[in-house]
Order: structure tokens, then sequence, then C-alpha cells
């Protein structure tokens, strides 16, 4: 996404681990509630949510940010292929626990992943063994169909294969059965730390809607810009 020439941002929503699309979006529709030139939108918006399986509420007032690189982005947004460890780390710097992480991983229950992202665990996990032991046979025999020849990265896959269009509880559920898309979806269940979360998320989705409501509130008011620290942009991705 190239911003226009009538004040110059640099562009980190181009970076390749924002999801700049739902982000951009999202942001939109809050800076237009917020100038009153929205009501309809607004409530189409909240329909939006409750097809999917419900919303929550969303604090308004956030400025956007006076700065904007693709740099910044690098180490502040989780990747598929990272450890554990490296994780948790991220989550953390946002004062985000692990309790709170695995439950906004929650969000796989809906979107998808590009090929690229998840291609190294169907040819080559490692030396000896092409495909991770880890994925379901059949899950993996259908994903190398869809991804043997990577010709266009823009090819892409549902995170949740059971429930892709709704927001439950079955992305937890299909951990179990070797369904998890990414390297990062199948260390929730294989690391210590995580799995009895995801085990009680998948028992419970009461749980998890409350865990991800709150983990979402968290997030929302981490680094909020205060007086002329930010601005609420005309455009999303414009500076005023």
């Amino acid at each position: 996404m190239n911003p226009p020439d009538h004040n110059e941002l640099t562009d980190e929503p181009s970076n390749p681990s924002n999801c700049s699309g739902i982000n951009e979006e999202l942001r939109e529709r809050e800076n237009q509630i917020q100038r009153g030139q929205c009501k309809a939108r607004k409530r189409n918006f909240k329909e939006g949510l409750k097809v999917v399986g419900g919303d929550f509420p969303v604090l308004l007032g956030r400025k956007d940010s006076l700065v904007s690189k693709a740099s910044s982005v690098e180490g502040n947004i989780p990747r598929p292929n990272q450890s554990m460890d490296q994780l948790i780390k991220i989550f953390a710097r946002k004062g985000l626990t692990i309790y709170d992480m695995v439950a906004l991983n929650g969000a796989h229950t809906i979107g998808f992943s590009h090929c690229k992202e998840f291609s190294d665990r169907l040819f080559h996990f490692n030396k000896t063994t092409p495909t991770d032991p880890d994925l379901n046979p059949l899950f993996a025999s259908a994903l190398k169909v869809t991804c043997e020849k990577i010709v266009d990265l823009g090819v892409s896959v549902v995170n949740d294969l059971e429930s892709p269009t709704t927001f439950d509880n079955v992305y937890y559920k299909s951990l179990s059965k070797g369904l998890g898309l990414l390297k990062s979806d199948n260390a929730l269940l294989k690391d210590p730390r995580t799995k009895p979360i995801v085990l009680s998320f998948a028992a419970d989705q009461t749980l998890f809607f409350r865990a991800f409501s709150r983990a979402m509130e968290k997030l929302s008011i981490y680094n909020v810009k205060t007086g002329q620290q930010g601005q609420i942009r005309r455009v999303c991705d414009a500076f005023n």
C-alpha cells in the first residue's frame, strides 16, 4: 500500500507481517465514527462482527502515531516460524501474559495464511522428514496440492479448516487433530506452558470468549498516544 503524496508516510503497512487491510479498515471505521460521519457504517460494522460469532466492547479515542515505518514492525509482530520463547517475549513487551497470547491466537479461527508462511512444514521440515509429522496426513496432502508450485505468492489457505467463517473455539479443538496450519499454531499444543490453556479453551468456548475480549482490551490500550503525541487521521494511510 503506497500512501498518497499530500503527506509523506513511510510504508509501515507494506511490511509482510502486518495485517494491513484489516488494521486500516478498523482504523478508518473508528476515525469516521469519531468524526460523526459514520452512524450507518458503524451499525453495519457491528453487524458484520455478529455474523462471525459476536462482538465485544471496543474503547474509542485511540490516536494514530505520528511515525509510521516498516522497519519498526520487525520484532513487534509475531512470525509463524518463531519459537515459543520468542513469541512469549514479543507479547510480554506489550504487557500481555502467556494466557493473553494463547487467547489472541484464537483469532486464527477466521482469516487465512499464505502458502509461503507454512510451506516449510510441507516440503522442508528437516533433512530426513520433508513433512512435519504433527500435521494430519490428509491435511498435509491437501496443502501440498495447493502450495506445491508457489508461483503466486498470494495463494492462501484458511486458518481454521473446520469453521473458517465463524468466530468460535474450534481453532483450539483442531490443534489436537493435527489441523494447526502454522508452526506457531502447533507449538501452542506442544509447549507445556501453553498446552493447558489450549485444552481449556477447546473445552469451554465461553472461557475463550472472555479471555479474548480481555486480551484485546489490554492490547488496545497499550502505548496509547496522548496530547500532541498522536492524531486522528482523516485518511488512514496519510498524516493530516
